[in-house]
């Protein structure tokens, strides 16, 4: 008996060759997700689809993509989809809009890779992505962004934000607090009961803090039990409010390792600027840092408010 290649089959090759179109076609559309990332300024990290037929970028309420660094314009530039292809356009901005280091006209074609430059500082990536691509990068960024245990962002991207924001608070007068707050008798928790339970009242910790800011708050890891939380746009008075209310949700929460509860309270210092005529980054951190010594020497688990 006889058979006969596949390869000599017509039917069985258009066959094949229309499930390779198709799962090709399905790749393409896969990977023809557009996407901006945030390289460089007060936003890095963030990455934002292009899921619209415009995106404006800017300091507006209402821009697509909200951005509040110094330079940018409240509607500095947009990207426009137009059959598939992506334009940049600038808006009439202050300052500008750059590509790959050259001040584009009126409208630029995107390509795979572009590096997008607004004012001096901010600086975005555009690309097409498919949903591993867009996994990858979201996993590399946490990494290089964030703690390990506890999912709040690092000490340097801290102290990078804190930099900028003091910089952008000082310049338009504008208010920002810190609150600093560690856990009392952190000590006795690791000795008691193990480091892993410190660690699992570290993680529970930051997803009580986390349930209760706003997502334009900056909560950190500052070192060990410590923590910080800073606060674009917030006064001291209520910045205090915010601590109290972590303050009351921590000693209300459960914290528990191997099915013992961890009695569990937090001190916290908070200070803002411009109560506390402050100019450098760590003016501010050692005016936050007085008040949580404070609150610890006045007999833990409260909240004290640096004034002046």
């Amino acid at each position: 008996m006889s058979g006969r290649l596949l390869d000599d089959d017509p039917d069985a090759t258009m066959v094949a060759s229309m499930g390779e179109l198709e799962s090709e076609l399905k790749k393409r559309r896969t990977r023809d997700r557009a996407s901006i990332v945030v390289l460089a300024g007060t936003n890095v990290g963030e990455m934002y689809r292009v899921e619209t037929i415009e995106m404006v970028i800017g300091r507006a309420s209402n821009a697509s993509v909200r951005l509040s660094d110094d330079g940018i314009s409240r509607r500095h530039a947009r990207i426009v989809e137009e059959g598939g292809t992506h334009y940049l356009e600038d808006l009439g901005s202050a300052n500008g809009t750059m590509v790959n280091g050259l001040r584009i006209g009126a409208r630029h074609k995107l390509e795979d890779g572009d590096k997008i430059r607004l004012g001096p500082a901010t600086i975005l990536k555009f690309g097409y992505t498919d949903d591993i691509e867009e996994s990858f990068t979201e996993r590399m960024i946490n990494a290089a962004m964030r703690d390990g245990m506890t999912g709040a962002f690092n000490k340097k991207f801290f102290l990078d934000r804190l930099d900028s924001e003091l910089s952008y608070a000082r310049r338009h007068q504008f208010d920002l607090s810190l609150l600093l707050f560690d856990v009392d008798f952190f000590k006795r928790i690791n000795d008691g009961y193990g480091h892993l339970a410190g660690d699992n009242v570290l993680k529970k910790l930051a997803q009580v803090t986390m349930a209760a800011l706003r997502t334009e708050d900056i909560f950190s890891r500052y070192g060990g039990e410590e923590f910080a939380i800073l606060c674009r746009g917030v006064k001291l008075q209520h910045a205090g409010v915010l601590g109290e209310r972590l303050r009351s949700s921590v000693e209300t929460s459960i914290f528990e390792h191997e099915g013992r509860n961890l009695p569990v309270t937090i001190s916290i210092g908070v200070a803002a600027y411009p109560n506390c005529p402050v100019e450098t980054p760590s003016q501010l951190i050692a005016a936050a840092d007085e008040a949580l010594y404070e609150a610890k020497r006045c007999g833990r688990n409260r909240v004290l408010l640096k004034q002046g």
